[in-house]
């Protein structure tokens, strides 16, 4: 498999705390604050993607689903411990060193991490923002892979065994609730688990 996910370049956005990034507006109903603070154009390209963040953000959780943008580092930890208590850990895929595209095969001793976990995307934004969410019936998995340069890593994958609330566009070739849909995070991706 090529993992574009996997060897792509990850977001050096960071964390602002919670005193900072509080005051700043993140709302679609803010938009105009949001572009003043930022001193950006409304039909610029950077406003265009902070515009789909917000709205992914604001976007309705569906059936199953528990969601959440996390927008400081405190608000990032607080989620964690409210959903999954204070025994928890934070997981991502974990990859030797920088590399090319490449093909990547599974190896030996793929294993299951968890059933309760908060699965968080990094969004594309001004400052580091993710798009938490908990869907019922998922597995969180680590899975060995090695690259055809012998370029080892240790991914991350989720299995989703009911998908039956799912829109058919967020499925590729089967029909909702019919298959569980299996697929690897990427790098920038971090996952809450209970220990």
């Amino acid at each position: 498999m090529n993992l574009k996910g996997l060897t792509g370049k990850v977001s050096r956005t960071a964390f602002l705390p919670r005193l900072v990034a509080d005051p700043i507006p993140f709302s679609t109903q803010k938009f105009a604050q949001v572009l003043h603070y930022f001193s950006l154009q409304p039909e610029s390209a950077a406003s265009k993607i902070l515009k789909q963040t917000m709205e992914d953000c604001e976007a309705p959780a569906m059936e199953g689903e528990a969601r959440y943008c996390a927008t400081s580092l405190e608000s990032f930890v607080d989620l964690g411990v409210s959903m999954l208590g204070q025994n928890i850990q934070l997981l991502s895929t974990e990859l030797e060193r920088e590399t090319q595209s490449q093909e990547f095969s599974i190896g030996e001793g793929m294993k299951m991490v968890g059933k309760s976990e908060i699965v968080c995307h990094k969004m594309s934004y001004a400052y580091a923002v993710f798009l938490c969410h908990s869907i019922d019936k998922t597995d969180l998995y680590k899975v060995p892979l090695v690259g055809e340069t012998g370029t080892r890593a240790a991914a991350l994958a989720v299995c989703h065994k009911d998908t039956s609330a799912w829109s058919p566009k967020q499925i590729l070739k089967v029909e909702p609730g019919t298959v569980p849909v299996c697929h690897f995070l990427a790098r920038d991706t971090l996952v809450w688990v209970s220990n």
